[in-house]
């Protein structure tokens, strides 16, 4: 028993007389053999490794150069949504109070994810970037670190390994699935934008207009018709650049006003989850501020110009052109925003300096317009905004009291039919009490009082004439 004893004691002090030496030498080669080689024998390591390995690893730094890679924060959004929470180790984070705590991997754990049928192993790695060969880390990064002293960075990667007969398949279609579905799922959930007009430049802040096309009283059959245009759009950028035009949809909104121009706008917004640009061109002073706003406005957004009859003078191209003849040699002629130069941006050169943009116009009077920005090519779709109607009214009583059906629904319906008013006029009267009964017949009363004032004013009318 002695003797066994003897011997565990002499190997355990062989074993720490080992794993010290290694210490040593490794400690010792630190100081004394040059980076270079080691990152030489560290590579051939490697190299040997993934020789004799059936694994193949796709590393995924966390920058390239002075700029922040793109495929890395897809992966990071993406497998933030995948991730478990049974993981012993979760990093969480909250940057914006109107959106939940985001959950992501800590550094050394790992995920698993299948894709058509392939086991993809996921991994946070962090190592030390300080030497040329250890990867490039971001400006913010090389700042931190700057700070740190001696100019040692820290770079964060991820690594996605998958057995190698996969490899084609992992770069060719399992990566480029990841990076598309960050993409969507980054416009579902980002916080839509509101931009105007402030100095001669865009300011943005949060759209949080609740419009949707549920929730629009508006004709079912228009309101499909439009969602189904939206969506046709968007998703032919291949067929826009095949037969050479701007990928770019014009639409035309007029009616009376109160009829829900901007509601729809803000529904296409919410819809597409597209930013909106509010060009008010009483702000504009000229052709050149208006090129440089609109060339300044981001790939999927919608342009919005409202009462485009009564918001500006628009100068006609022919007295423009007489103008630009009349003018002296060397005389700046580019003082007043024209009609040329809006079409020009519309439907001309200008019109391709973005990719993925509405337009809207909207207008109470569709025949004060100049014919030419009426054409297809600039206003694609031409929607009329009307009166409410027994539809219209039906969505807004199921928004504002969330009924169905009610016994005075038929008389209200058969006022609505037979009077002018606007679907703005019906909500400010349901907005008036949360009784459904009390509000209904107010409504009523209210249509009652419409269609007797309309049928007075005809008669003062005929009155009149005789």
């Amino acid at each position: 028993m002695s003797s066994g004893s003897g011997s565990y004691e002499k190997y355990i002090t062989m074993a720490a007389s080992v794993a010290a030496t290694a210490m040593l030498v490794r400690s010792v080669a630190s100081e004394l053999v040059p980076y270079e080689v080691r990152d030489l024998l560290c590579a051939a390591a490697r190299s040997l490794r993934a020789r004799v390995s059936s694994r193949h690893t796709v590393v995924i730094d966390e920058a390239e150069g002075l700029s922040a890679n793109q495929i890395y924060d897809a992966a990071r959004t993406y497998l933030a949504a995948r991730i478990s929470t049974d993981m012993p180790r979760l990093r969480v984070s909250r940057v914006d109070e109107a959106q939940g705590i985001t959950v992501g991997m800590e550094q050394g754990e790992e995920m698993v994810d299948v894709h058509d049928g392939v086991e993809y192993t996921w991994t946070l790695v962090s190592r030390d970037g300080s030497n040329p060969g250890g990867g490039a880390a971001s400006g913010a990064s090389s700042a931190a670190a700057g700070a740190k002293g001696r100019g040692r960075l820290e770079t964060k990667s991820f690594e996605v390994s998958f057995h190698k007969r996969h490899k084609d398949q992992a770069l060719k279609s399992y990566l480029p699935y990841v990076v598309d579905t960050a993409k969507a799922m980054k416009d579902q959930h980002r916080n839509l934008k509101m931009h105007m007009i402030e100095y001669a430049a865009w300011t943005a802040v949060d759209l949080r207009h609740p419009s949707t096309f549920d929730t629009l009283a508006m004709n079912k059959k228009l309101k499909q018709s439009v969602m189904d245009d939206l969506e046709r759009f968007v998703k032919r950028k291949d067929y826009y650049r095949r037969i050479g035009r701007a990928w770019k949809r014009g639409y035309l909104l007029y009616g009376p006003p109160g009829t829900g121009k901007s509601s729809l706008i803000a529904a296409m917004a919410n819809y597409l989850k597209f930013d909106i640009y509010d060009l008010e061109l009483t702000e504009v002073k000229c052709n050149s501020d208006l090129r440089r706003l609109l060339v300044g406005a981001s790939n999927r957004s919608i342009l919005v110009v409202e009462d485009i009859d009564c918001s500006i003078d628009l100068i006609q191209r022919e007295e423009g052109e007489k103008r630009a003849r009349s003018s002296s040699a060397g005389e700046e002629n580019d003082d007043k925003v024209t009609l040329s130069g809006l079409l020009n941006f519309v439907d001309g050169l200008w019109s391709t300096s973005g990719e993925e943009r509405i337009i809207v116009f909207t207008t109470n009077y569709r025949e004060r317009l100049d014919p030419a920005l009426l054409r297809p090519g600039r206003m694609d779709m031409h929607i009329h905004m009307g009166y409410c109607t027994a539809e219209s009214f039906r969505i807004l009583a199921r928004n504002y009291h969330s009924v169905e059906n009610h016994a005075m629904y038929p008389e209200i319906e058969q006022l609505i039919e037979e009077v002018m008013v606007s679907p703005a006029e019906v909500a400010e009267v349901l907005m008036r009490n949360e009784d459904s009964d009390v509000v209904l017949q107010d409504l009523l009363e209210f249509l009652k009082a419409k269609r007797k004032g309309a049928g007075e004013s005809i008669a003062a009318n005929e009155n009149g004439t005789e």
